[in-house]
């Protein structure tokens, strides 16, 4: 899917879930970037937060869109040219377990199917996980670098209960399955751990959290970069296909013990010992794909109010 040109209609475009840390953060960049934008929310108490963006709010226009409502997607994508789709659990189920999976494919569904039946949508950029590419029973034998072309297994993801990576990886291939089917033009953004203000050791990321690390693959991502990444995939008429997101590798002892006390900062430090582990661990994941794309992104002109 490289369409080869790209025109908006309209300068107009929707984020969904953006109640999320990943949502706000995209509907501020989006507006100080001189965009329209419907920020589509689950819960009508979510609109209070964004008394607190920092930018001109005029071109702001706060919506109540429930994934598994039709009715309320078509009506937050109604005049938008395209979308930023992230998903957030509902209030009621927070924690990742084989019940999401459902809800996660059933919303990617919805969503994509919306934004099919959208005349003016050119493009959706649908935010997935390097979970869905990493888990797979052959993940060590594997010699090339992982990246956009791999896949999570579904069998091992259940086999041992990767809650988080079977739903990104079923929701992402039904959108994917949807989005050829139906001809939309979507591109997929396969994040690390994102390293949101509100990050804690419950994120269901981090499942097998030892394993990515001595695999080479466990990545994380800061917030801005991942916010700029979509935006940047959004604008150029390039991009295509899924791009690993990710701006840093926990791959030595020093990485690992920082960001263990960053997710539990109330648990007692340990002195460094002498015989800890200094091995580095060599990186076995890329995401070249998306570095060639975002080379000149903070030099792009911005959209003229």
């Amino acid at each position: 899917m490289a369409p080869a040109s790209f025109h908006h209609i309209t300068n107009t475009v929707c984020v969904m879930d953006a109640s999320g840390s990943l949502g706000f953060s995209l509907v501020e960049r989006l507006l100080q970037r001189g965009y329209t934008v419907h920020a589509a929310v689950q819960n009508h108490d979510c609109e209070l937060q964004f008394g607190g963006l920092s930018c001109d709010k005029k071109k702001l226009k706060i919506l109540y869109a429930d994934p598994f409502d039709y009715k309320s997607i078509i009506d937050a994508l109604r005049g938008c040219c395209g979308v930023f789709y992230n998903f957030e659990p509902p209030q009621d189920q927070s924690s990742y377990d084989e019940f999401m999976t459902e809800v996660e494919v059933r919303a990617a569904h919805n969503v994509l199917e919306a934004c099919a039946q959208t005349e003016t949508i050119d493009k959706v950029v649908f935010t997935s996980s390097a979970t869905a590419v990493i888990w797979r029973d052959d993940r060590k034998s594997i010699t090339a670098d992982f990246d956009e072309r791999h896949w999570s297994d579904i069998n091992f993801c259940r086999k041992f209960k990767l809650w988080h990576a079977l739903s990104k990886t079923l929701a992402e291939k039904t959108a994917w399955a949807l989005a050829m089917d139906r001809g939309v033009n979507m591109v997929s953004v396969n994040a690390g751990l994102v390293m949101s203000p509100d990050l804690s050791i419950k994120n269901p990321y981090l499942k097998g959290a030892a394993e990515m690390y001595e695999d080479g693959v466990f990545v994380t991502v800061g917030l801005n970069f991942l916010v700029d990444a979509h935006v940047c995939i959004y604008e150029d008429v390039s991009s295509y296909g899924r791009y690993l997101c990710f701006n840093h590798v926990v791959n030595q002892h020093e990485d690992a013990v920082k960001l263990a006390s960053m997710l539990t900062p109330s648990a007692p430090s340990h002195p460094q010992s002498f015989d800890q582990d200094l091995r580095i661990r060599q990186q076995r994941i890329s995401s070249k794909k998306l570095n060639k794309l975002t080379v000149d992104f903070e030099r792009r002109p911005q959209l003229e109010n």
